[in-house]
C-alpha cells in the first residue's frame, strides 16, 4: 500500500482537529466557562478554514481522482456517508460564520439557536471527512490504484 500524500493528511488531521476543538467547546460553555468556549470555537473556526484553503488548492493543483477501491459490501455504505458529508458540509461556512458572527455581536438567544444547528452538522461533517480519508487513504487500495493507473501524479503533493 502506498502511504498517503501530505494535503488529504493535512486535511484529515484538520478535520479532527476541529472536531476535537468543537467538543472542547461545547463542553466549556455547557461549564458556564465563556472565555474558553470563545477561545476554542474560535481555534475551530481557523482549523476548518485553513481546511478548506488546503483542500481546495489540492483539488485545484492534483489531477488525481481518488475512486473508492474497497469491497463491495462497503460501498454503499461509504457512498452514502460521501453524498451526506457532501451535502452537509457545503452548509457549514454558512452555518459556522453566521453562529460565530452571531456570538461576537452578542447576540445570544439566536446564537444559541443557530448553534443547535450548526453544531452537530460540523462535528458530522468533521468526522465523516476523517472517514473519508481513512477509506480512500488507509483502510482500502483506492488511492494505490488511482496512482497505478494516473502514474504522472506521482510527483504531486
Amino acid at each position: 500500500m502506498t502511504a498517503p500524500p501530505l494535503l488529504p493528511t493535512v486535511d484529515a488531521s484538520l478535520n479532527a482537529l476541529s472536531f476535537v476543538l468543537l467538543v472542547a467547546g461545547m463542553i466549556q460553555i455547557k461549564r458556564g466557562n465563556e472565555a474558553a468556549h470563545k477561545r476554542c470555537m474560535i481555534a475551530a473556526l481557523t482549523s476548518s478554514t485553513l481546511f478548506l484553503v488546503v483542500y481546495l488548492y489540492h483539488h485545484a493543483s492534483v489531477g488525481l481522482q481518488v475512486k473508492y477501491a474497497g469491497p463491495e459490501a462497503w460501498r454503499n455504505a461509504y457512498l452514502g456517508m460521501l453524498l451526506a458529508h457532501t451535502i452537509l458540509a457545503v452548509t457549514v461556512p454558512v452555518l459556522a460564520g453566521r453562529t460565530a458572527w452571531l456570538g461576537f455581536k452578542d447576540r445570544r438567544a439566536t446564537h444559541r439557536r443557530w448553534a443547535r444547528v450548526a453544531l452537530p452538522v460540523w462535528l458530522f461533517v468533521s468526522v465523516t471527512g476523517v472517514l473519508i480519508y481513512l477509506v480512500l487513504y488507509v483502510w482500502t487500495d483506492s488511492y494505490t490504484l488511482a496512482m497505478a493507473t494516473e502514474p504522472s501524479a506521482a510527483a504531486t503533493p
